[in-house]
């Protein structure tokens, strides 16, 4: 048995070894195929099409799983088959035909669904692009709906995602650039760019991050994002992701660079701000009052997700005085029953609403439903007649993880939720006090933190008056005639949205 499996080792060493060297195409089709089948180790989805064509014997090898056989029998079968002889580049018009004469270039090429053209004698053969296309139709993202705006969204086809921001972006100064990671999956990404606002920099910063990937296996953009991020030990996403074509292409128009992956409807974009996890579109197509409005909602929810369970037990536990004298009865009268200190119901609720949310995730949307109604309304009210948590508390819980859902970004959402851990901790230790220090870290860590050589707390800090037009909240969009400066733009004033019909004179031609 020991013997066995060396010779299988040594096998597969010799298999591998094979496959970096040179070979040239073998003049027997046989030999090409013990070869093909020795790489591919006589993979069952591996299928061979005998042919004649110029009085020659020919093969088409291809894999059925990649390849579509369709196009293999319309674009090189019929015309072959039909002509009889001829020129093979002349009769298969496909733009994606190869000439080569390394036959090591074909596991590679046929794992990418091509398939191989060999004839009999030749030491010569054709590599055709086949590959088949299972794609779904173009829908809206689910975890980013809006009310107002284009209700397309990124598919897992690279091409599609490709022309879905090209046709918002007919310019030549956009870019791609191609990339493959993961020695093994070999995941292809495109790197995009404005060439005339991108800052060179920040292309190369990127370009080299994504050269440097060394891994067996990188098939997530979330992978990708934690193996490129600045700093991947803090608990605020760096890297913006997002299924919408629009906010990538909004963001590429401020100077940002969007990574997309095959085989993933996420796009990645940088560098970004703390802010930008709070922007939406739908900011964009209301009324200048309303989306500010909206978007002060959405960073105080943040403060509430964050802050009101810490606060509520340092109130409680430390300073009751705080409250007025006619809520201290009622909050007394409902604490007096729950056995526990403010630090377990707070702990004890909040764990338990992240299992329910966990679960309903998982659980199909029909159950998911019932299950959330039934954990939101029975095993609150359960808990709280068997004593176990107070009413307070739960009414606080029920407003943190409201405002927590108010992110249009679930990375910042989460975050958000693991923030509350240790302030409530901190809250039950010291008090109030606890909780200024555990916000003074917070804020510090913020100001601190880089995404790409940009500051993550921009405009704030550094302070910069002038892009605090559409960071805490969205001023008209005649006034918005600077880019953000923290991507470092090539361009920074871009053209003046300005209302110049109110100055025109109508009665002049």
């Amino acid at each position: 048995m020991r013997n066995l499996i060396r010779k299988l080792l040594s096998n597969n060493h010799e298999v591998v070894k094979r496959a970096h060297m040179k070979m040239s195409v073998y003049p027997h089709l046989q030999q090409n195929m013990e070869y093909i089948q020795d790489q591919l180790f006589h993979s069952g989805d591996l299928k061979y099409r005998s042919i004649k064509f110029n009085q020659l014997d020919g093969l088409i090898v291809f894999l059925e799983s990649l390849a579509d056989q369709q196009r293999i029998q319309k674009e090189i079968i019929q015309p072959l088959e039909e002509k009889k002889a001829g020129t093979v580049d002349e009769l298969i018009t496909s733009m994606g035909i190869t000439k080569i004469s390394d036959l090591g270039e074909v596991p590679h090429a046929l794992v990418q669904g091509k398939c191989l053209l060999l004839f009999e004698g030749q030491v010569e053969a054709f590599i055709i692009d086949v590959t088949a296309n299972y794609k779904r139709s173009i829908t809206e993202p689910v975890n980013e709906g809006v009310v107002r705006g284009a209700h397309d969204g990124f598919i897992e086809h690279l091409i599609t995602n490709l022309y879905l921001v090209r046709k918002r972006i007919e310019n030549p100064n956009l870019v791609v650039r191609y990339y493959q990671v993961g020695k093994t999956t070999k995941t292809k990404l495109a790197l995009l760019y404005m060439q005339d606002l991108a800052n060179p920099d920040l292309v190369k910063e990127v370009d080299h991050r994504l050269g440097s990937i060394a891994m067996d296996t990188t098939i997530s953009p979330g992978i990708i994002a934690e193996l490129i991020a600045d700093n991947p030990f803090s608990l605020f996403p760096q890297i913006l992701f997002t299924e919408r074509p629009d906010r990538a292409t909004a963001h590429l128009m401020e100077g940002r660079v969007v990574i997309l992956s095959d085989g993933d409807p996420t796009a990645l974009i940088l560098p970004v701000t703390f802010f930008a996890f709070y922007q939406s579109p739908d900011d964009y197509h209301s009324g200048w009052i309303v989306g500010s409005f909206i978007r002060l909602i959405r960073l105080v929810s943040f403060i509430i997700a964050s802050l009101v369970p810490a606060l509520y037990i340092a109130i409680i536990g430390y300073h009751p005085e705080i409250l007025p004298s006619n809520l201290i009865y009622t909050v007394k009268s409902s604490i007096d029953r729950v056995p526990f200190p403010p630090i377990v119901e707070a702990l004890l609720m909040q764990i338990t609403l992240e299992v329910l949310r966990e679960a309903v995730v998982r659980l199909p949307s029909r159950v998911g439903q019932t299950v959330s109604v039934v954990g939101g309304l029975v095993i609150g009210e359960a808990v709280v007649r068997a004593g176990l948590v107070s009413y307070p508390m739960v009414i606080v819980v029920a407003l943190t993880a409201i405002s927590s859902f108010v992110a249009p970004s679930s990375e910042i959402s989460t975050a958000t939720r693991i923030l509350s851990f240790p302030l409530m901790i901190l809250a039950s230790m010291f008090g109030l006090i606890g909780i200024m220090y555990g916000l003074l870290f917070i804020l510090i860590h913020l100001c601190k933190l880089e995404c790409f050589g940009s500051a993550y707390f921009a405009p704030v800090m550094p302070l910069r008056i002038k892009d605090l037009k559409d960071a805490l909240a969205r001023f008209p969009i005649w006034s918005l005639n600077q880019r953000p400066h923290d991507p470092h733009p090539r361009k920074l004033t871009q053209e003046k949205n300005s209302r110049r019909w109110e100055h025109d004179d109508p009665g002049k031609e």
